[in-house]
């Protein structure tokens, strides 16, 4: 008796199975295809729905479209973010109907970026990755991340960060990112705060020379920051700019006296003169302790601003 009852509802499950299925083939028609995709006509169904057709396989639903949406993206030859709304839509899907998945919100960080919607869009399904995975590090550098990068919210940016520290497999450079993006509206100080904190919590040796490197690019961003105003003053006595951070020693009445470090522990660097940008700069680290963007990074915010602009417009 007990083997037939186990018997029966094995059969019942395959049945429910094939009919889960049947269910999701026959919502997955209505929209079905990669062409369907590029030529702009696929449709994604209610995630309600689908999770109520469902019938307890969640997992294998959810990996249907998983597949489709991987579909999407490896199928187009063109720009993918052309598709960011039914990416977005299968992504929505697949975590609302399996929210324990892992990838898919990573996935979403990753390709839907087209505008500032998409990438909204995206920062609510890292958030409910982040509600299902909190101990996962890598849903909140995402996270963070796009807010930084492609918001310009880094002190939003720099919380959310700083909540991935500590976390399992998280890398030892997220202390010292979370420090440069503080410091662009705390200040310095409050950039090398956080990291003298970091340093005296940790007995991990390779994570306290991780953020000493980043507390001696502070100290040198600090006299760099000297040695501007320091140049200001040349140009102030001379009606001229320097030739070279020397000529701030130059002269009957210089400018300075003698010129800091620039390296706290290692001699041999000097400070120079950036070809590209023209800044004072530490010969060791030859760039200043900053965010740097690409031009085309600038480009892509600009154009995000005067969209929204012209949109506020229309709207008015």
């Amino acid at each position: 008796m007990r083997s037939a009852f186990w018997r029966k509802r094995g059969w019942l499950r395959i049945g429910l199975l094939l009919a889960a299925v049947a269910t999701t083939g026959f919502a997955h028609s209505r929209f079905e295809t990669r062409s369907r995709a590029q030529r702009g006509q696929l449709r994604v169904p209610s995630a309600d729905y689908v999770k109520l057709w469902s019938l307890g396989f969640d997992a294998a639903v959810a990996d249907y479209y998983w597949l489709r949406a991987i579909e999407v993206v490896g199928g187009e030859e063109g720009a993918v973010e052309q598709h960011g709304e039914v990416l977005a839509d299968l992504i929505d899907l697949v975590t609302t109907v399996d929210p324990w998945v892992g990838h898919p919100y990573r996935f979403a960080a990753v390709w839907l970026t087209r505008d500032r919607e998409m990438v909204e869009r995206g920062n609510r399904l890292l958030e409910r990755a982040i509600s299902y995975h909190p101990l996962d590090w890598r849903n909140r550098y995402h996270l963070g991340f796009n807010y930084f990068y492609y918001l310009d919210e880094q002190l939003y940016a720099a919380d959310l960060l700083e909540g991935a520290i500590g976390l399992e497999g998280a890398p030892d450079y997220l202390a010292p990112l979370v420090a440069r993006l503080r410091s662009k509206e705390g200040g310095l100080q409050v950039a090398a705060a956080f990291l003298v904190q970091m340093t005296e919590a940790t007995e991990d040796p390779y994570k306290k020379a991780e953020y000493l490197k980043a507390l001696d690019e502070i100290r040198v961003e600090e006299r760099a920051r000297f040695l501007d105003d320091a140049r200001v003053e040349y140009w102030r006595r001379n009606g001229r700019d320097i030739e070279q951070v020397s000529d701030l020693l130059a002269g009957p009445n210089p400018v300075l006296k003698r010129l800091p470090r620039a390296q706290l522990y290692l001699d041999g660097f000097e400070w120079i003169l950036d070809p590209a940008s023209g800044q004072i700069v530490s010969s060791y680290y030859r760039t200043r302790y900053q965010l740097h963007e690409s031009q085309t990074d600038r480009n892509r915010k600009q154009d995000w601003r005067e969209r929204e602009a012209a949109n506020q417009a229309e709207g008015a």
